[in-house]
Order: C-alpha cells, then structure tokens, then sequence
C-alpha cells in the first residue's frame, strides 16, 4: 500500500474526525433537524433527547455531572465564559486572577481584556521545563485573589502542570480553578472531581470530533459556582449561554467523547510508543533538543530543537512532505517567536529552530518512519552545506 502524503503530525492543531462521529452525526442535518428547543412536537423532542445522551456522553469523560457541562462554539468561547463570567458574582471578594506566561492566547487575550476593566491579573513564569514554580503560585495569593487559571496541558510542548497539587493551594485559600483542558481532554484521564477543578474548557476538534462545538464544565457543588451569561438572548444552557444548539456538533462531540473514553488507554499506550521512537530517532541526528522532556507531557506530542540549521528552510522544504508546526495553530501565522518557548528560557535563535509534532489516532509507524527519513536528510543537507 503507498503512503499517503503529506503525512499528518499536527493532531494539537486539530484531528481529522473519527469516521464513527460522522456516521453519528449525519442523520440530525437532514433526518432529525429538529431544534432541540422546539418543545411542542417530535422533532424537537428527538433534538433535546440526542443532545442530553450527548451531554452525558462529555460528562462521562471528564468525572463530571452532566448538568454541569455547558456546551459552546469551542474552546476559546468557554474559556471567555468562564473567566468573564466568574467575576461580577465575586467581585465583592476581589479582583485578581493569577494565570500563567505560557496558557493558549485565548486565555492570556482575556485575560487582558479583564484588565482593562480593573481586575488585577498576576502573570506566573514558568522553570525551564515549562511547570510552574507551586511555592511562587502560593505566594502569589492575595486577599482579593479569586481564580487561579491554570492549562493542563501546554499546546506547543505538551508539558502537564501539576493540576492536582495547584487544586490543594486554590481550596486551601478558598479560590476557584480554571483549567483551558483543551489539549488534555481525550488524550489523557481528566477527572475534574479528582483534579479538584472548578471551571474547564475543552473542545470537540482536539479529540476527533467536529469544529465549532466545545463545552464548559461548570462545577455545581463543593463549591457550587456561579457565572454570568455573556451571550443573552433566549435563557439556553441553564441561563449560562443563550443560543439555538448546534445539534449535529454536539452529537458529534458526544460521541467523540464516547470512543476516547473506550480508546484512550489503547491509543495512550500505541501513541507514546510512537512518540518516543520519533525522539529517538530523531535523536541520532545530535544536537536535538526536546523541550520540556523532564517533565510530565502528552503521550503523543514532542517539542523538538534543532542545532546548525534554517527553520524557516527545514519547514518549507518538508511541508510537502509532512504536515507539522512551529507553534500553536493561532498563533503561526505570525513572525514572532514562540511566547512559550521564550518563557522556557529559549534563544531566539533556538525558537526559530523548534517544531511541534503531534500525532495521532490515525498516526502509523510507516508515518513516522518517513517523516523521521524527510526531516533527517534536510537536516543533514543544512548541516553539511552549512547555509543556515
């Protein structure tokens, strides 16, 4: 069988829907088009029944009640939801959120716009592993300090934050956590209950499902936390987010959420085998660095910086071939260096020479051999011909 090209390894920036979430969705375009707020005759009914199995479906995945899942547009909406929506219920506690250098520009953006109404946002950097420093968080709470905002997951390195033990310092102060779970959720056990998470963002597209669907898992008890709708008109969503649902994608995500939850010791144990032989030999190359490699990170993504060589060539001379990054898909459109790998400590030389692979359900070894043999060999040619 001849392999297909370009070969796929940038499954962080979105994965190619699992043929088993299109077969779910298919019938509610065109068979079952009901809106599932159309409570007076069978479509809606047949609407409203297929989003609650949904909804059970997500919550299942993450530990949660599925009264506590608020379906949205994506992850970047929830993420809005969530740290917007906290503050004019505890305001009167205070007006500070600490978050960290290295989170997903959908946080750090809100959080700036939080800014410019006042609120306090304290900024963590990271070690040079990409974890935060926990003593420095503890002492970054103040009286008025009411949400610690904190990625599961990085985006570009993969690296895990120590969720458990930042939830301990947040309920020891009595402050909330809000975790963007959006590279983590389907990937690796997320258990909110157990995490001790409060408020979590994560999305349908990361975890072969379809795009323009996320959620926002609200916790409902112990604490029970409040928010405030930021998009009004119609009461949807338990009042927290108004807006006919996108049925088909909310099954889709539904059923997304039911395969990774069948599939994911499976593929966590297939792909982490297939990661660490692409490391590996990559490796042989020499002077390969993988960042954030002492560190706790996804089974499936690797961060890797190449010596004595052109990115900007390496990248260009291989995106026929194979299908990876420089960094997280919003932001690679720019020219300007990795925020995350600048807070790791990176030159600036060194971040023009890092790339993100990440690999997938549908990823084969006959994939990573060949993409290990592509990059080798330009590698080698910039090496050799010494025009970096």
């Amino acid at each position: 069988m001849t392999l297909k090209t370009p070969v796929y390894l940038d499954n962080n920036a979105t994965t190619p829907m699992d043929p088993g979430v299109l077969d779910e969705m298919l019938p509610y375009f065109v068979e079952r088009f009901g809106n599932a707020a159309s409570r007076t005759h069978a479509f809606g009914w047949e609407a409203e029944e297929a989003v609650d199995i949904a909804r059970e479906n997500v919550a299942k995945l993450i530990g949660a009640h599925p009264q506590e899942i608020v379906f949205t547009s994506g992850a970047t909406e929830a993420i809005n939801l969530a740290l917007k929506g906290i503050h004019e219920p505890y305001f009167n506690k205070g007006a500070h959120v600490i978050t960290v250098s290295t989170e997903h520009k959908a946080v750090l953006d809100t959080c700036r716009s939080l800014e410019t109404k006042g609120i306090e946002v304290t900024y963590l950097p990271v070690l040079p592993n990409g974890l935060i420093d926990l003593e420095h968080l503890e002492k970054s709470i103040t009286k008025s300090t009411t949400l610690i905002a904190v990625m599961y997951a990085n985006n570009e390195t993969g690296v895990i934050q120590p969720i458990k033990h930042i939830s301990r310092i947040a309920r020891k102060h009595g402050i909330l956590l809000f975790c963007d779970a959006t590279q983590a959720v389907g990937k690796i056990p997320v258990d909110v209950i157990m995490d001790g998470i409060d408020l979590m963002s994560f999305s349908a597209h990361k975890m072969y499902g379809p795009k323009g669907v996320g959620a926002l898992y609200v916790r409902k008890k112990n604490p029970k936390v409040e928010l405030y709708a930021q998009i009004e008109g119609g009461g949807h969503e338990r009042n927290m987010r108004s807006g006919t649902l996108n049925v088909p994608g909310i099954v889709g995500f539904g059923k997304a959420c039911e395969l990774c939850y069948e599939y994911m010791e499976v593929d966590t144990n297939r792909l982490t085998t297939l990661r660490n032989l692409f490391e590996s030999k990559i490796g042989r190359l020499g002077g390969t660095v993988i960042n954030g490699k002492n560190a706790p990170r996804l089974p499936h993504a690797t961060n890797i910086t190449f010596e004595n060589i052109d990115g900007e060539k390496l990248i260009f001379e291989a995106g026929n071939s194979i299908a990876f990054s420089r960094s997280s898909a919003c932001t690679s459109a720019t020219l300007e260096p990795s925020f995350v790998l600048k807070a790791m400590g990176l030159s600036n030389e060194q971040i023009h020479n890092s790339f993100r692979f990440s690999l997938g359900r549908f990823s084969t070894e006959e994939q990573v051999d060949y993409a290990i043999n592509v990059i080798s060999k330009i590698v080698k040619q910039h090496r050799h011909e010494g025009n970096y």
